[in-house]
C-alpha cells in the first residue's frame, strides 16, 4: 500500500523509553494472553520473500496471507502460507519462493508439506481464500496473484491439482483478498476477487515519470516508492459457479464491476441485513470501500455510500486494508471493523440495522491507540471465551524509511488488541513484555481459528520478508466454550459458508457466521466458536442454513466441538480436553 493517509500527519507519539509507541509502550506484568510459539510449532522453517528490503515498488509492500484449513479432515486446522517473489524468479533467473501448508500434528507442532501437496504456488502471491467449490467435503483453496492465480482442487489424498485454467479463474494481472460464497442460493460457492493496480513488471511507476506524479510518490515530504494513488486500478471479478468445475464471470451482470476500478485489498461474502442472503463488502486501498446488498436475483444494489460504509465518519475514504466482521454487542447484528493507514485511525462500523452502518471508532475506544499503526490484519474473536467479541490488529509499515526519522511509527510494529467491556466499548490490552503481544514485527495477513482444538481462538501472522508468527491463545480464563462445524445438506454449499448461527445460553443470544475470505488476503477458521463466560449450559443453538432451512438443536455438554449436518442435527463430539482425563473423547 503506498498512498499516504487522509487523516493528516500527528504528532509522534513515543514511550517511556523514547521508543515509536508502535514498537514499544510495553508493561512489565499483566495477563499473558498469547504466547509466540512459532519456533517451537516449527514454522519457522519457512520464510516470506517479496521484492527487496528497499522496497522501490508497491508491488513489495504488500506482504501477503494465511489461510486457516482442515486440509486433510482429520479435524485439525492447519495453516496455508502465500508468499511473495521475487525479481530474479519472474524473470526465470532463480527459482521462485514456495508458499507453505503446515500439516497439524496434533502434538502442538506443524510440518511444510506443500511440495508434496502440490500447492507451492510458485507466483507473486498475495491473498487466499479457502472454501469447498465442488461441493466434494473437502477443502479448496484459491491464491490470488500478480498474473495468474491458482485454484487448488483438494484430490482427497493429501494433494492438490490446480484447476484454475479450467475453472476459467486465472484473470492476469494484479489480484488480492477473495472471498467464497453462494450468492445466488443455488447451492453453489461463488467467487469473488477484487483487484488491486493494474501494474506493468516491466514499467513499474517510478517518480516524475507519466505513471504517476511526484505526489504519489512522498510520505511526509520523504521520497518513497509510488501508489496506489495516480496509478489505474484493476477491475473487481464475479465468478458464477457453474456446477460442472467451470466458473463464467457475472461481473457485469450482477453489478459489481467496479467500474471505478478502485484498489481493491479484501473481500467477505456475509449477510449484513439478516434476510438469509449473502451480501458483499471490499475493502479499498485509499478510495471508497464497496458495499453491495444481494437483490436475490442474481443482481446486487450497489450501497456503499447509502450504507455508511464507503467513508470514515469524517466523509473520508480510508486505507482499507483488513476488515472483519462480527456481532460484538451480542444483537444478532453484524459490525465490520477495518484497518487503516499510520496517521489515521482503524474504523469500527456499528450495524444500526438494515445494513445501515455508523462509524464509532471513537465512541468505542478503539481509534486513538491505533493512530500511529499502520494496520493489516484484523479478527473479532473472543479471546477470553467471556462470550464479548474482542479485536485484535496485526500492523507493520509499508516504507522503511520511516525508522530513519522521528515520527512516532516504524517498518516494524506490533498488534493491537481490544478488549469488549460488554457496554459498546472496548479496552485496549497493553502488551506484557515477552508475550505475543510485544511481537513488533512487519505484519500482513492474519488468520484466526482453534488450532489445538482447545476452544481458544490462535492467531497466525504472515509477516514480511520473515518467518510467520503463530501466537498461542495461553489466557488463563476458566470460561467454557463451545465450537460447531457444519456441513450443508444439498441444498446448502458442503461447507456451509454464508450460515449464520445464533447461540443462546445464560440469557444472552450470541451470533457466529460461517464465512469465506476477509482478515487481510487471508480465510479463517470456518467453525463457529461461542465463549460462554461462566455459564455451563447452553439453551438453544439455531441455525440459519444457506438453503432457507432453520435447525433448532440442544448440546448436551460444553466444552466440546460438535459436527453438525444439515438436517441430521449432531453427527460428531470432539472434546480433547476428555482425552488428558483419559475419558471418552469422541462418541457417534
Amino acid at each position: 500500500m503506498g498512498g499516504n493517509s487522509t487523516g493528516g500527519v500527528h504528532a509522534p507519539v513515543h514511550d517511556a523509553e523514547n521508543r515509536p509507541i508502535t514498537a514499544g509502550g510495553f508493561v512489565d506484568s499483566g495477563p499473558v494472553i498469547f504466547q509466540d510459539i512459532s519456533k517451537q510449532a516449527g514454522l519457522t522453517t519457512w520464510h516470506h520473500q517479496m521484492g527487496i528490503p528497499e522496497k522501490q515498488f508497491i508491488i513489495e509492500t504488500n506482504g501477503s496471507g494465511v489461510g486457516l484449513i482442515d486440509y486433510d479432515n482429520d479435524g485439525w486446522l492447519d495453516i496455508y502460507l502465500v508468499n511473495g517473489s521475487t525479481y530474479e524468479a519472474e524473470q526465470g533467473k532463480a527459482t521462485a519462493p514456495h508458499a507453505a501448508l503446515f500439516h497439524n500434528n496434533h502434538d502442538g507442532t506443524f510440518t511444510n508439506v506443500a511440495e508434496k501437496a502440490g500447492v507451492t504456488n510458485d507466483r507473486w502471491g498475495f491473498g487466499v481464500a479457502i472454501g469447498d467449490f465442488d461441493n466434494d467435503g473437502w477443502p479448496d483453496i484459491f491464491v490470488g496473484n500478480f498474473g495468474k492465480n491458482r485454484l487448488y482442487r483438494n484430490n482427497h489424498d493429501g494433494t492438490f491439482t490446480d484447476v484454475a485454467e479450467k475453472a476459467g479463474v486465472t484473470l492476469g494481472n494484479w489480484s488480492t483478498g477473495a472471498t467464497f460464497g453462494d450468492y445466488d442460493g443455488d447451492g453453489k460457492l461463488d467467487l469473488f476477487v477484487p483487484g488491486y493496480i493494474h501494474y506493468d513488471f516491466n514499467n513499474p511507476p517510478v517518480p516524475g515519470t507519466k505513471s504517476v506524479s511526484f505526489s504519489g510518490c512522498q510520505f511526509r515530504g520523504v521520497s518513497t516508492m509510488c501508489g496506489p494513488r495516480g496509478l489505474q486500478g484493476e477491475h473487481d471479478h464475479l465468478f458464477h459457479n457453474n456446477g460442472d468445475g467451470t466458473f463464467a464471470d457475472v461481473s457485469e451482470k450482477a453489478g459489481v464491476t467496479d467500474p471505478n476500478a478502485y484498489y481493491g485489498f479484501s473481500s467477505i461474502f456475509v449477510d449484513l441485513n439478516n434476510d438469509g442472503k449473502v451480501d458483499l463488502i471490499v475493502a479499498d486501498d485509499s478510495t471508497p470501500n464497496y458495499l453491495y446488498i444481494n437483490k436475490g436475483n442474481g443482481t446486487f444494489e450497489d450501497a456503499s455510500y447509502a450504507s455508511g460504509f464507503a467513508l470514515n465518519q469524517d466523509g473520508r475514504e480510508i486505507a482499507g486494508m483488513g476488515i472483519a466482521v462480527g456481532d460484538y454487542q451480542n444483537n444478532g447484528l453484524l459490525d465490520i471493523v477495518a484497518t487503516d493507514f499510520s496517521d489515521d485511525y482503524k474504523v469500527l462500523y456499528h450495524n444500526d440495522g438494515d445494513a445501515n452502518f455508523t462509524d464509532v471508532s471513537y465512541h468505542a475506544g478503539i481509534a486513538q491507540e491505533g493512530i500511529p499503526f499502520l494496520g493489516w490484519g484484523v479478527g473479532f474473536l473472543d479471546y477470553d471465551n467471556d462470550g464479548w467479541k474482542d479485536i485484535l490488529m496485526v500492523n507493520g509499515h509499508v516504507y522503511p524509511q520511516v525508522d530513519k526519522y522521528d515520527w512516532g511509527t516504524s517498518f516494524a510494529e506490533r498488534p493491537l488488541l481490544y478488549h469488549n467491556l460488554k457496554n459498546q466499548k472496548f479496552e485496549y490490552v497493553p502488551p506484557v513484555k515477552g508475550t505475543g503481544l510485544a511481537d513488533v514485527i512487519p505484519g500482513r495477513g492474519a488468520a484466526f481459528g482453534d488450532l489445538f482444538n482447545d476452544g481458544k481462538i490462535d492467531v497466525v501472522i504472515n509477516v514480511l520478508d520473515s518467518t510467520p508468527v503463530l501466537l498461542r491463545n495461553v489466557n488463563a480464563d476458566t470460561h467454557h466454550w463451545v465450537e460447531l462445524k457444519l456441513i450443508g445438506g444439498p441444498k446448502s454449499p458442503r461447507d456451509a459458508v454464508g450460515t449464520a448461527v445464533y447461540l443462546t445460553a445464560g440469557g444472552i443470544k450470541r451470533r457466529d457466521d460461517v464465512l469465506s475470505g476477509g482478515s487481510y488476503l487471508s480465510s479463517n477458521d470456518q467453525r463457529v466458536h461461542f465463549g460462554l463466560g461462566d455459564t455451563a449450559k447452553v439453551d438453544q443453538v439455531e441455525i440459519h442454513w444457506p438453503s432457507g432451512f432453520v435447525e433448532k438443536l440442544s448440546l448436551p455438554n460444553i466444552d466440546r466441538i460438535y459436527t453438525v449436518q444439515e438436517g441430521k442435527g449432531i453427527v460428531d463430539e470432539l472434546c480433547v480436553a476428555c482425552d488428558k482425563s483419559g475419558k471418552e473423547s469422541k462418541t457417534k
